[in-house]
């Protein structure tokens, strides 16, 4: 049975001196629609906060130069769409030329739901090689395809909230898990469990996050009430993506994002409050809180 780890938390390895941006991770992240362009732009800005060398973002074309606007620093490719401005699963073929360029996948922010989306998200579950995190509507295709939980084509890191979670596990609201009647150490065995049964890293995002390998139970401690909004989710899955880019294992890189999220989220909070939070002061304020972990 999985127990509530207490070992220290992961670190990130010093930079060489003669370092280049290739060393540092070729990320790429995949979602948006229209409508939820900007869950791309968060995604990607966290990203490069986070350390990324290279950071690309596949959206619908219909998004592409909004998603352009928010960040300089990103990259971003067009993909076909269908006449909501989500992306289609025909998409399959020009994201195949680009995932053998990247060292690690993101898929979910803002992505929207759709038949092509489900038939999409499984594919990239059951072929991507390179360590991938799904989030948001990623996590909702597999819940309707959950054969592809099967067959991961390599490490993955899955990071939903209760809602995400109950539909990963087939439940219906409600539930006992989504209106907290059960205690910490129960919603920690459901997570190890799921994590053992999918061989994968599981975030159960909230009050007390839980992540989980299926051997070990990790509590985080950061965070605050303020970065319940919309868009939160968004940029701990631009993080988690680029600790991965940089070397760190998928459970490291999912317990030291976690943390290092929620920690921005209490130093924005100190300068400007809980109510007034919103996902893009995380963004701001993570440099502060990679820098205290790194010291």
């Amino acid at each position: 049975m999985a127990e509530l780890s207490s070992a220290p938390l992961p670190r990130l390895k010093r930079r060489p001196r003669d370092s280049h941006k290739g060393d540092f991770g070729r990320v790429l992240l995949i979602g948006g629609s229209r409508g939820m362009a900007g869950a791309m732009g968060l995604a990607g800005m966290s990203a490069l906060r986070g350390g990324a060398g290279l950071v690309t973002l596949a959206v619908p074309e219909p998004c592409l130069e909004t998603v352009a606007g928010y960040e300089p620093s990103y990259m971003t490719i067009p993909l076909p769409n269908d006449a909501k401005g989500r992306i289609l699963s025909g998409a399959r073929r020009e994201l195949a030329k680009r995932l053998d360029r990247a060292d690690v996948v993101a898929c979910g922010p803002g992505l929207g739901r759709s038949e092509g989306l489900v038939e999409l998200c499984g594919w990239l579950y059951e072929t991507v090689q390179q360590p991938a995190v799904f989030d948001a509507d990623g996590l909702n295709a597999l819940a309707a395809r959950p054969e592809s939980l099967h067959k991961p084509g390599g490490p993955r890191v899955l990071t939903p909230h209760v809602g995400e979670f109950l539909r990963l596990l087939g439940l219906t609201h409600p539930s006992p898990l989504s209106e907290g009647k059960v205690d910490w150490a129960t919603r920690g065995r459901y997570v190890a469990d799921f994590a053992q049964k999918w061989q994968c890293i599981l975030v159960l995002k909230g009050h007390r996050t839980i992540i989980s390998d299926g051997r070990e139970i990790f509590e985080n401690n950061t965070g605050n009430p303020g970065m319940a909004t919309g868009g939160s989710g968004d940029v701990l899955t631009g993080l988690i993506t680029a600790l991965l880019g940089q070397g760190m294992s998928p459970l490291d890189a999912a317990r030291l994002g976690v943390y290092v999220h929620g920690r921005a989220g209490d130093l924005a909070a100190e300068e400007k409050g809980e109510v007034s939070l919103i996902a893009r002061d995380l963004i701001d304020f993570l440099p502060a809180a990679l820098k205290e972990v790194s010291e």
